[in-house]
């Protein structure tokens, strides 16, 4: 399906998002997004990160399975995430849980690097394969465990996790920056499960903040997990 037959939906997304984010503003402190965050939101193709079955309800402000029990996130989500971690031009950003590449296409718009890691092993691929044939030249990938974070490209000056840990992994605290945040969502159960904002000083001090219910893939991992 031709790019400009999802103009209008991707611009209702948009405008969905919004209204999302004003009904919601009052517990994240984001009853506006950033404009360059709408802009990124209304320009990258997310019909081109899920199964082209689903292409039609693409711009559909909800999550959409990819498969392998995971989901792409709701675009709102997305947007929200993306906002909340206040990305810079030259900032280098972690995602821990690619799935088809969406939210880390978002970052690459926003960012000079972005690292992105998946467990599974045809998740992984197909995000490669969609996001090379897209251009998206500044993001790396890998096949991993992502409670361990990449260490080899540490710190970040952002981290976002699109999958739920029971709580969060003590690695990707310490990749991250002084100075940085992370959002991640948290929770033993689905029906327990809160959007986290943690924030680290530029003395290297932790304070966390829950922001608002959500409901997450879990996070799949071997690594032990620490800080609630």
């Amino acid at each position: 399906m031709d790019d400009k037959l999802f103009a209008a939906p991707r611009r209702q997304m948009v405008q969905e998002i919004a209204i999302h984010a004003a009904n919601t503003g009052k517990k994240t402190g984001k009853e506006t997004l950033a404009a360059q965050t709408m802009e990124v939101m209304g320009k990258v193709p997310r019909h081109e990160f899920v199964p082209a079955t689903l292409r039609p309800v693409a711009y559909a402000d909800t999550p959409l399975p990819i498969g392998y029990e995971k989901t792409i996130s709701q675009p709102y989500m997305v947007a929200l995430m993306t906002d909340l971690v206040d990305l810079e031009a030259d900032d280098v950003a972690l995602e821990i849980g690619t799935g088809l590449g969406y939210q880390a296409a978002v970052l690459a718009e926003l960012v000079t690097k972005v690292y992105s890691i998946e467990i599974i092993e045809e998740l992984h691929g197909e995000a490669r394969k969609r996001l090379k044939q897209l251009g998206y030249a500044n993001i790396e990938t890998k096949l991993g465990d992502g409670c361990h974070g990449w260490p080899e490209h540490a710190p970040f000056d952002a981290i976002i996790v699109t999958a739920a840990p029971d709580l969060i992994p003590p690695a990707l605290i310490n990749q991250l920056k002084p100075g940085a945040k992370m959002v991640i969502p948290t929770g033993i159960s689905l029906d327990t499960q809160q959007l986290m904002l943690v924030e680290k000083d530029s003395n290297g001090r932790i304070t966390t903040k829950d922001l608002l219910p959500v409901s997450f893939s879990p996070l799949v991992s071997d690594a032990p997990t620490a800080l609630g």
